[in-house]
């Protein structure tokens, strides 16, 4: 950042830190304890679409990487947002496996290029009662915020501010409520078929 940066205000933006990701698997032993709440084996990463080879490329070199495992395979969908999702999943649900899967999407799409693409990382989880939350990650603001969608583009604000104290000394949370975005629709936060 230079001087007159400085001087008009200008803020130099925050670094994304994949590594905190890897926190998550702590954070749900906390809210499995403290709220019933389970992984889903799910996780998703969101970022603006890409078209072309080169993005085709990354995707192919994607799914060989997650799919060396011999994993369930990855799925790529799209939202009404615009947005695409690429999604992979855990059965039995293992939230390690989701978040090193997550952290591997994020990393290759960043070293190709697509870093400004990225939107946010997801790691869902249900109650008893089937209620869906979801942690997310923010790419570019390098923080997590709880997402506690209800019917009809409602959100259960309790929950959310719940699992924030919660895990307040777990996950590096944003500050900022105003950027606690929805995201409606997004995989693994619809009710289980």
């Amino acid at each position: 950042m230079g001087f007159m940066d400085g001087l008009r205000g200008r803020r130099k933006p925050v670094r994304p830190n994949l590594d905190s990701l890897f926190a998550i698997p702590s954070a749900a032993i906390t809210l499995q304890v403290s709220l019933d709440y389970l992984s889903t084996g799910e996780g998703a990463v969101a970022f603006r679409p890409a078209e072309g080879r080169a993005f085709a490329d990354v995707e192919a070199e994607i799914r060989a990487l997650l799919d060396a495992d011999e994993g369930p395979p990855i799925r790529v969908v799209s939202d009404h947002f615009g947005y695409t999702w690429i999604v992979v999943t855990t059965d039995p649900p293992d939230v390690g496996a989701v978040v090193t899967d997550l952290h591997a999407v994020n990393v290759t799409l960043s070293d190709h290029g697509f870093g400004p693409q990225l939107l946010c990382s997801l790691v869902p989880f249900q109650d008893p009662r089937g209620t869906r939350m979801a942690l997310i990650y923010l790419y570019k603001r390098g923080t997590f915020y709880p997402f506690a969608p209800q019917a009809d583009e409602r959100r259960d604000s309790v929950v959310e501010l719940q699992v924030r104290d919660l895990l307040r000394g777990e996950l590096p949370w944003e500050a900022d409520l105003s950027r606690w975005f929805p995201v409606w629709d997004a995989p693994g936060l619809q009710d289980p078929v």
